[in-house]
């Protein structure tokens, strides 16, 4: 299992459009990938799970992956937090 933190910088949050996008680039991965804010979880590939999260600017969330590409969608994930949250 691979796993990293990100702390929200987009004053909006996890917002639908790059939430949207967010899941997209999850489902391009075979791995289960997973979101988390404090006891909250949410499947990573399922927009209304992640919309549900209701995650706002300044809130940190660990992505989790496990799988057979879980190292690609780890680095993947995160690069996308990076440039879109």
């Amino acid at each position: 299992m691979k796993r990293f933190q990100y702390t929200i910088k987009d004053p909006a949050g996890l917002h639908a459009r790059p939430a949207g996008l967010l899941v997209q680039e999850a489902q391009k991965f075979g791995c289960a990938v997973k979101l988390a804010r404090g006891e909250k979880s949410a499947d990573l590939k399922r927009l209304f799970a992640v919309m549900g999260m209701n995650v706002k600017c300044g809130e940190t969330v660990e992505v989790t992956a496990q799988g057979d590409d879980e190292t690609a969608a780890v680095q993947a994930l995160e690069a996308f937090f990076q440039a879109h949250f």
